[in-house]
Parts: structure tokens; C-alpha cells; sequence
């Protein structure tokens, strides 16, 4: 019998293990030192770098529809925290260091959580759909990522009116699981964010226009079964082009995704191959 962990014994002892974690991450950042972005400014920066849009209120499975009602209140009591902020050269961004704590004690609500690979329930839960929408914008960009985590080996729900490649979210927990970017560039962004009645929106923002345009491009998608399982697969790709001459700078790719379903196989809307192709080695 395997040897449980001290934050397995009970919800206690989980809960003094998150809090230890919680505890050496603030030592972390303190040590750093790396200058944490804090500045805002009330007006947009004048060049709209990219833009984005995300439903919040979403189908996923079997998902209680008051727990998508939550989040909504959770991501509209985040959105003015980063609204605004500014990111200037040689300054690193954090979201926990801006979003601070969930607590019911600042409004916010209960909702979905993925705990050891399923859906939980807690407090702040859906606040993930925040830091996909900050990292989408990011990627079309020359910001730097620096943090980034997201839930390996795992489809957790089927697409619907999925707008962005599977496998380009994230996975945040407060603080240790962060996402973080730094501005290697001369330029100054600027997160701009707000939500509405259905969407959570965003724009990222600069001080000048840039030189260069990025274009997220999804590759070798496919669904294969593999001992009466289903499992998902791609590569994302980041394509640099030269605004001026539009010509191909560069082309890199920034992740290769596996994961098996955690959902119903009749969900999958694209033919489940019966085999892995030899063609596509994981990385």
C-alpha cells in the first residue's frame, strides 16, 4: 500500500499543506524581487495589440448551471483588480499578486474547481476562465510567459463553441498555482478587462504600435481510442509575421497536448480514430 501524503490524511491536514504552500509562495516572491507590475492607468494605451471575447456562462457536462451563475459574480469582482494595469518594461505581471484572495467575506462565490482531475466545488472556482482569456492575449504578443500551469493529461469537457485551440488554457490555485509574464520588450502594455452580462472581455494594450503580428495556429488534432479509452491530441503553433513586408518571421512550436476524455465518447464530435498515428510521436 502506497504511503499517503500528509495533505491525504484529512480535509485538516489538506488544508495545513495548501496553506504551507500558500505561505512559501509569498516568501518566494518576496525574495525575487523582480519588480511585480502595480501601476494603473484609467486610459487605454493607444494601440489595440489583441482583443478577446469568452463566454461565461458555458455548457460543460453535467455541471450545475448555479456554479456558472457564481462564476460570473466571481470574474466581476476580479475584472476591475486587473483592468488597467500596466506592464512596463522589465516589470513582471502576477494575478494572484493583483486578484488577491477568494473569500466569501469580498463577495465572492462558490464555483467549479478540478480536484485530483474532476470537477469540485470552492470558492473563486472558475477564476481559471480569467487567466485563459489574459493568456490568449498574451500569445499573440511578444510578452514573455514565465508561469504557466494547466491541467495535464486531461480533456475535462467537450467543446462548445470552442473559440480557442484545447489544451492553450490555464490552471491557477491561490497563490502557488500563478500565471505570470514578463515585458522583455522596450514596449509598455496594458491589460484592459471588463465583463458583461454574457462575457467575460479583454484587450491587450501597448504605447506603440508593434513591428510584428502573431497568429496561434492549431495542428495534428485528432481523438484516437487506446484500450477502451478516447484520448485527445495536437500542437499549437505561434506564427510571427512582419507587419510591414507580411512575410513569415517565424513559426515556433509552443505546446504539444495529450490527454484522455473525462467525458462521455458519444460527446466527441470528430471521428475517434482507432489507433495513435505512428506519424505523431509525443514529445
Amino acid at each position: 500500500m502506497a504511503r499517503r501524503l500528509f495533505g491525504e490524511i484529512s480535509p485538516l491536514t489538506y488544508r495545513i499543506a495548501m496553506e504551507r504552500m500558500i505561505l512559501l509562495r509569498h516568501l518566494r516572491n518576496l525574495r525575487r524581487g523582480k519588480q511585480l507590475s502595480s501601476r494603473r492607468l484609467p486610459e487605454p494605451l493607444p494601440v489595440t495589440v489583441y482583443r478577446h471575447t469568452s463566454l461565461i456562462r458555458r455548457k460543460l457536462g453535467n455541471v450545475d448551471t448555479e456554479l456558472q451563475d457564481n462564476k460570473a459574480v466571481s470574474l466581476g469582482l476580479t475584472a476591475p483588480k486587473i483592468d488597467g494595469i500596466v506592464i512596463a518594461p522589465g516589470e513582471r505581471f502576477s494575478f494572484w499578486h493583483l486578484a488577491g484572495r477568494c473569500s466569501v467575506r469580498e463577495g465572492y462565490r462558490e464555483g467549479m474547481t478540478i480536484s485530483n482531475g474532476k470537477p469540485a466545488r470552492g470558492v473563486g472556482g472558475g477564476m481559471c476562465q480569467f487567466t485563459n482569456l489574459l493568456h490568449w492575449m498574451v500569445l499573440h504578443s511578444p510578452l514573455t510567459v514565465v508561469e504557466h500551469h494547466h491541467h495535464n493529461g486531461l480533456d475535462l469537457f467537450p467543446d462548445f463553441n470552442r473559440q480557442i485551440p484545447w489544451g492553450t488554457g490555464t490552471s491557477i490555485a491561490f497563490n502557488y498555482l500563478d500565471y505570470q509574464v514578463e515585458n522583455r520588450t522596450p514596449y509598455t502594455f496594458q491589460f484592459r478587462t471588463w465583463t458583461t452580462d454574457e462575457h467575460l472581455r479583454g484587450e491587450l494594450r501597448a504605447d506603440a504600435e508593434l513591428p510584428m503580428k502573431f497568429h496561434i495556429r492549431e495542428r495534428d488534432a485528432y481523438f484516437y481510442e487506446k484500450d477502451g479509452e478516447v484520448f485527445r491530441h495536437n500542437r499549437v503553433y505561434r506564427i510571427e509575421r512582419d507587419k510591414r513586408t507580411g512575410e513569415e518571421v517565424a513559426e515556433t512550436m509552443i505546446m504539444e497536448n495529450e490527454g484522455r476524455i473525462a467525458y462521455d465518447r458519444s460527446l466527441v464530435r470528430a471521428e475517434i480514430l482507432p489507433a495513435r498515428p505512428e506519424s505523431t510521436p509525443v514529445s
